[in-house]
Order: structure tokens, then C-alpha cells, then sequence
């Protein structure tokens, strides 16, 4: 290659299909030159005096080291191997020459004059003539560390000692391990920001796993009170069989529904561990012989979030029963919590919780041993 060549940035490249992308420092990390930067794979990083505007540029391949020309101001060397396809590339990419460099190691000699001019002019117009001029010139040669050949300019000298204070890049084995480290702190920053999202979530203390992976109704039951539901969790089924079947009764008489027959039918049947009623197998039928029927009474509490000061405390009260219709006994011994706190309304979770703790200790209390306690 031989001509005029587009620069911006004070930069123009070797690049090859194989090679990684130009970064200034790190192409010249751990060099004794800043002018012609070979410390990644595949690339050479080059720098100017011109900032933006056009410089003289040529490019030669020799099948020995040549002679340095005494006609240069700046001359340094590198060593360099292509990784496929080779080019000279402008910044951004266009224009770019393909050069013919076959597979095999170089040194690689880059010379230039007229940088400090060039700096000093900063930028060039397209109807002036070149202030700087470069020689790239590459030979077969075994790798060997870069080296300073002559040195005149400011900018050349502002350039080198920059490039002796930059550390050597990283090998591949030692990027890839650095970007393993990066995304593993990144995962536990993650880990710990759902973590703190999560406490917040629980009232300021996280759960036990087991609590944290309730869904519907079971987890809002235990937002309402993380303790209970915690030490529901850790006991055995039958006695969150029994917290459930009294909750449910405690539900029932709060909303004044305990004489009802159909209701007293249930709350018997599941007492005796028998399957419910006929009338419960289909909610729908069970909810029309609530609103149907004249016996039942009629009052209305606020909801426990407080959006609705009207809800009927019948409605809130029924899903007791059916939760105790569920196969799975802490889902239905929460499921009971969460209805029958609704049908205490807003206020008072508190209060039905308390009675739970009090109407079984051997339960609550958390001195005593888990599992079948109402049997100790």
C-alpha cells in the first residue's frame, strides 16, 4: 500500500480476521514503544501526530530486515503475527487495504516523520498537502521484544513513556478467568440485591425457603404473619390439620354462621375426617345456597388492606370450609388463616393470631420439640 491515509483519533490499525479489537493501552501495555502498539493477538494499534485529516502512508513486505532509513525522525519495532486475513484500516473501518501477508511471524518496523508538525496542526484540510509520513514496513522474524530504534520528536516521547507505564494485557487464559470472577460478582450482587428485595417484601426478615415458595393464598397468609407461618411449616400435618379445622370453626362463629346447618354439617364431617357434604364438592353450589339462604345472617367488615370497607363477612368467612377440603394440610391450615382473617377484617389479624398461639401452645410454643406434639 502507498498513499494518502484517512486518520482519526491520531489512529490507524493492523487488523486481522482473527484478531482482537484495537485498544490503545492495552495494545501498548507492557512495551517500551507508544508509537506502534503489537501486545494483543492479531493487531497492531498505530498512532499519529495528525489528529483528523489525511497522511502520508505506505506499507512493504521484505523477505529480510532492511536497512533503516536516516531519513525518519521516529523509527520503532515490534513483533506481530497475522490471525487470517490482514488489513491496513482507517478509523471506523473505512478505508481499509488488504494486505498480503502470509501466515508466519514478522517484526514489524514503523517510521515517521514530521509527528510534532503534524500534531501541531492538529487536523488537515482536504486541498493540504501532508504534514506527517509513515512507513510500516514488515519481515519474517521469531518473536522478540519491541524496542525504541530512534526517538526525536515531543510526541513520540509524550507517546513511549505512557506505553512504559502500562501493565502487559491479559493473556486469553487470564481474561477468561476475569470474566468469570466479573460475572460471578456480578451474580452475588444480583443474589444480594433479591435478597434485600425479598426481606423487604417479608416485613425486614427473610423466611425459611419453605415460606418464601408459598403461592395464592397460602403466601399471603403468611404475610400476614411470618411467624405463625413458619412454625406451620415446621409442624407436623396433623396438627395443621387440627389448627386448620379450628380456625375454620372460629371463622364460622365470627360470622355468625355456626347455627346454620349446612355449615354445622361440614364443620362435622371434617372434624370426624369425613368427606364434606355432597353440597361442597361443587363451590358454586355452596355459594348459591349462601346467598339463598334466609337464615343467613348478613354483615360486612373491611377488607384487611382496607380498599373495601362493605366486603360480606359470610363470603370471607365460607372458603374456610373449603380449604379444608385440600389434600395438602399446610396449604389448607393457610388458606384457613388467610379467610379467617378476612373475616375479622382489617385490624384484627393480630387478634385471630393470638388466639391460635393460645389455643394451642403445645403447637406455638418454640421450646417444645416439632412434629406430632398434640400426641406428646
Amino acid at each position: 500500500m502507498q498513499g494518502e491515509a484517512p486518520v482519526a483519533y491520531g489512529q490507524i490499525y493492523v487488523l486481522s480476521a482473527g484478531g482482537e479489537d484495537p485498544q490503545a493501552w492495552e495494545s501498548m501495555g507492557g512495551q517500551r514503544n507508544g508509537l506502534c502498539g503489537a501486545a494483543l493477538p492479531g493487531t497492531i494499534f498505530l498512532i499519529t501526530g495528525l489528529h483528523t485529516g489525511r497522511v502520508a502512508f505506505t506499507v512493504e513486505l521484505h523477505d529480510a530486515e532492511p536497512a533503516p532509513g536516516g531519513e525518519w525522525e521516529e523509527i520503532v519495532e515490534a513483533s506481530f503475527r497475522p490471525l487470517g486475513a490482514t488489513y491496513l484500516s482507517s478509523w471506523g473501518g473505512e478505508p481499509s487495504w488488504l494486505l498480503d501477508l502470509p501466515d508466519t511471524g514478522y517484526r514489524v518496523r514503523y517510521n515517521a516523520t514530521g509527528m510534532d508538525a503534524a500534531r501541531e496542526a492538529d487536523a488537515e484540510l482536504d486541498d493540504e498537502p501532508c504534514v506527517d509520513r509513515y512507513l510500516l514496513q514488515f519481515w519474517p522474524a521469531p518473536p522478540s521484544p519491541d524496542r525504541v530504534v530512534r526517538q526525536t520528536s515531543h510526541a513520540a516521547a509524550y507517546w513511549h513513556e505512557n506505553a512504559t507505564s502500562q501493565p502487559p494485557p491479559l493473556t486469553p487464559e487470564e481474561k477468561a478467568e476475569a470474566q468469570r470472577l466479573a460475572a460471578a460478582k456480578a451474580g452475588e450482587a444480583e443474589e444480594r440485591s433479591w435478597l434485600a428485595a425479598e426481606t423487604d417484601f417479608w416485613g425486614g426478615r427473610l423466611p425459611s425457603e419453605s415460606v418464601r415458595s408459598l403461592q395464592g393464598s397460602a403466601r399471603a397468609a403468611a404475610l400476614l404473619d411470618c411467624a405463625l407461618a413458619e412454625r406451620l411449616v415446621e409442624v407436623g400435618g396433623e396438627d395443621q390439620t387440627r389448627v386448620a379445622r379450628w380456625i375454620a370453626r372460629r371463622a364460622i362463629a365470627e360470622a355468625g354462621l355456626g347455627g346454620i346447618a349446612w355449615i354445622a354439617d361440614a364443620l362435622r364431617a371434617a372434624d370426624a375426617g369425613e368427606t364434606l357434604p355432597p353440597l361442597f364438592s361443587d363451590e358454586r353450589a355452596a355459594w348459591d345456597q349462601l346467598w339463598s339462604d334466609p337464615e343467613v345472617p348478613d354483615t360486612e367488615v373491611t377488607t384487611v388492606d382496607g380498599r373495601i370497607d362493605n366486603f360480606r363477612q359470610q363470603a370471607a368467612a365460607l372458603p374456610t370450609i373449603f380449604a379444608l377440603d385440600l389434600e395438602d394440610p399446610l396449604r389448607a391450615v393457610l388458606e384457613a388463616f388467610w379467610a379467617a382473617a378476612a373475616t375479622f377484617g382489617q385490624g384484627r389479624t393480630g387478634e385471630l393470631a393470638d388466639e391460635i398461639r393460645h389455643t394451642f401452645p403445645e403447637v406455638f410454643d418454640p421450646s417444645r420439640p416439632i412434629g406430632r406434639v398434640g400426641e406428646a
